[in-house]
């Protein structure tokens, strides 16, 4: 099989992750509840975790760290910390249902900055219009989940701070891709999984959290223990329960993975394959492809559709020919209805560190195959 779902989940990942989860199971016990040591060395391996995550992504004090399920419960908490009933956030026009749902689920009014897929200036225009006194929080994609297309959330966090409102930063597919300086960004919340960019396991993922931050989850955190309410300082506050520390072993494994191979090198590496396999379909007729001439406006994530059947059937038929590819919405319609693909939805093909020129190469000439009628 040909793995191209990695905007899903990456598949392969590092030896080292695996060996890291099964010691982790073998020698660790649980952080803070004990000074043994199995305890002990559990508490190594959540230090690892953070510092590692705070020299990948400059963040200046690596308690600002949190560590969560997945993505989503770290927006969850984000959005939660800044958002209630009424309040008025600005969105983009990409978004996925991981924001919109806990939005929508707390009463909050909501604009999208709506903008044509890979126009970065549209994009900041969009927001300079939408963003005013009145709006409580911005949260922004860094990348589309669909469409690949790499939002200048640098710029719109700038924004963000002369008009002092609020930032949330969705790094789910640009976690270990692309850049993603805390420092620079000045974002009060940064959510990403483990399991995509970072190469670590599912059921892991990192939150940048600020001093606004409120939890989401009670209970206990190891430290504090004769309060009734959660410790005020981070990451405690935002850590109640027993962690998954085998999980977090992986993380901390896969972080090293990326930061010795270098985010700029991976980058690299994604943005040619992206090229060289939209270059392939746009050959073939009846497939439209979703991409840019700009190759700082797209990721490794590449959209595209053929006429001669749907994206589901055509999922299923590359499937049944060795390759593993998403097809629908994405559970981001939002970002299907922005383009103008909300009907039908795409294909999706998405690469990793570990994808290959000729894994791109087989696989278009089996959408011509498909577009073919073979």
């Amino acid at each position: 099989m040909i793995y191209l779902d990695n905007a899903a989940t990456t598949l392969q990942k590092p030896r080292s992750v695996e060996a890291a989860m099964v010691r982790a199971m073998r020698t660790c016990a649980s952080p803070g509840r004990g000074g043994h040591a199995p305890a002990m060395a559990a508490a190594e391996v959540l230090y690892k975790c953070r510092e590692r995550a705070a020299r990948l992504f400059n963040v200046d004090n690596m308690e600002r760290v949190a560590v969560t399920f997945n993505a989503t419960h770290g927006l969850n908490i984000a959005i939660r910390s800044l958002v209630g009933p009424g309040s008025r956030v600005v969105i983009s026009g990409y978004e996925h249902n991981s924001v919109v749902r806990p939005l929508h689920a707390l009463g909050a009014e909501v604009t999208a900055a709506g903008s044509p897929v890979f126009d970065r200036d549209a994009a900041i225009a969009a927001f300079e219009r939408a963003v005013d006194g009145k709006t409580d929080a911005v949260i922004c994609t860094h990348v589309s989940n669909v469409f690949g297309f790499i939002l200048p959330v640098y710029e719109i966090g700038r924004l963000c701070r002369e008009r002092g409102v609020p930032f949330i930063v969705d790094a789910s597919q640009s976690a270990g891709a692309l850049e993603v300086d805390a420092g620079a960004l000045g974002a009060d919340f940064i959510a990403m999984p483990g399991h995509k960019g970072l190469y670590g396991p599912q059921g892991t993922g990192l939150l940048i959290a600020s001093g606004r931050a409120s939890p989401v989850l009670f209970g206990g955190s190891g430290s504090e223990s004769r309060s009734p309410d959660m410790p005020m300082f981070l990451p405690d506050r935002l850590e109640a329960g027993t962690h998954n520390i085998p999980g977090a072993a992986g993380l901390a494994e896969g972080l090293d993975f990326v930061l010795r191979r270098g985010v700029g090198s991976i980058a690299a590496h994604e943005r040619l394959l992206t090229r060289r396999l939209a270059k392939s379909l746009a050959a073939i007729p009846g497939v439209r492809v979703f991409t840019s001439d700009d190759a700082q406006a797209q990721a490794g994530v590449l959209s595209f559709d053929l006429d001669s059947m749907t994206p589901e059937e055509a999922g299923e038929r590359l499937d049944g020919m060795g390759f593993a590819v998403r097809a629908g919405l994405h559970c981001s319609p939002l970002a299907h209805a922005t383009v103008g693909t909300i009907r039908r939805g795409t294909v999706r093909a998405s690469f990793s560190a570990f994808s290959t020129a000729e894994e791109a190469d087989a696989f278009a000439a089996a959408v011509e195959k498909l577009s073919r009628g073979r």
